[in-house]
């Protein structure tokens, strides 16, 4: 394999693809605009609750409590409600997501120091999020427990519970979505530049041409590899800038740590997207091709589910999935600054799976020059 050969075809791919206008607007714009929309849509935070109050008891306490609710950032609107018999069509209805019914005795019972009872009743059509109003109230009524604890001069519960958070105090859920936007984005370019590479030549023509050049198919294979790595980490870096600036996501990690991250999940879905190409006779195959790949590969990766909740064989199929590796390497150097050994035990199967891609793509492709 001679240098000067493969470099002239590198440049002709990267020309190939940046010379036109829309080509570099493609390139650029909708990673771009995907990541501000999924940045923002793809959340599961749940904010702007709306509870339905059926306060049987009309007291201090109880509306002491119900003010509590209102005045929580999670809960947009706060209603009223007349009697049990509303209580079962605001749910069906989804006029709200959950009621709190106060029992008609609970001012009395919090004047006496005894205790008091509140139920809630949620919607579960929606699990997750009903979970997650469910642990909101949970903390709302425990606050206010301890408030009447001190007020009355209660004894405190035997043991306490103090819940902090690592590596995200708060809780921001962008900081779990955009480093895993990272990942997927990034795949997202370097996959439909690759896999579209072969299959461009085959669908205008050039292949032939490419056939009788003197460039043996190892050159060709690392002609059609580079500018693939080329544009995915560039693209990479780009999204991983404007996460940080404009999304303000920490970056507490290594630049030259992140950079041997990415290289290796470049490295891995470039040898995806040619093994996509060496099957492929039109660039509508390879796109059909492509998206085949990256929906199962993003249900995997563990960017909406975490992988330890799915069935074991799933967990299995999903290790030679470069998304699942590459992501939980960029979310430790983003957020904790994980070091190069921790990282490179993370993603060295990346290595293997680039390894093995490509040497699958080399194979394929050497067999069609037959």
């Amino acid at each position: 394999m001679t240098l000067p050969r493969v470099r002239a075809l590198v440049v002709k791919e990267l020309l190939a693809v940046l010379r036109d206008k829309k080509s570099r607007i493609m390139l650029v714009m909708p990673p771009l605009l995907q990541l501000t929309i999924f940045a923002f849509a793809a959340t599961l935070e749940v904010k702007n609750v709306d509870l339905a109050v059926l306060d049987n008891d009309g007291g201090k306490a109880a509306a002491e409590l119900t003010q509590r609710f209102t005045g929580a950032p999670y809960f947009k609107n706060v209603f009223s409600l007349q009697g049990m018999g509303e209580v079962a069509p605001a749910l069906q209805n989804e006029r709200a997501m959950a009621v709190l019914v106060i029992d008609q005795h609970f001012s009395r019972d919090v004047a006496a120091g005894r205790p008091a009872r509140v139920q809630l009743l949620l919607d579960g059509r929606r699990s997750n999020t009903s979970q997650i109003v469910q642990g909101y109230a949970a903390r709302i009524v425990e606050q206010y427990s301890r408030d009447l604890s001190d007020r009355y001069g209660l004894a405190e519960p035997p043991a306490t519970l103090v819940a902090r958070n690592w590596f995200n105090p708060n809780l921001e859920y962008l900081w779990f979505t955009v480093p895993n936007l990272i990942g997927m984005l990034s795949m997202v370019v370097g996959l439909i530049v690759t896999s579209l590479s072969v299959a461009r030549e085959r669908e205008l023509g050039t292949f032939d041409q490419l056939l009788v050049t003197p460039l043996s198919p190892l050159e060709i294979l690392a002609g059609k590899t580079i500018p693939a790595m080329v544009l995915g980490l560039a693209e990479g870096f780009l999204i991983v800038t404007v996460a940080i600036t404009l999304f303000g996501i920490p970056f507490h990690g290594s630049l030259a740590v992140l950079a041997v991250s990415l290289f290796l999940f470049m490295l891995s879905v470039v040898g995806f997207g040619l093994f996509i190409s060496s099957l492929c006779n039109t660039q509508q195959q390879a796109i059909l091709g492509t998206f085949t790949f990256m929906i199962p590969a993003s249900l995997l990766s563990g960017f909406a589910t975490p992988v330890e909740t799915m069935p074991q064989f799933l967990q299995v199929i999903s290790l030679a999935n470069p998304m699942r590796h590459f992501l939980v390497a960029v979310r430790g150097i983003l957020l904790k600054a994980m070091p190069l050994s921790t990282v490179l035990e993370t993603v060295w199967p990346l290595a293997v799976i680039a390894v093995a891609t490509l040497a699958l793509a080399g194979w394929f492709f050497r067999k069609g020059l037959e």
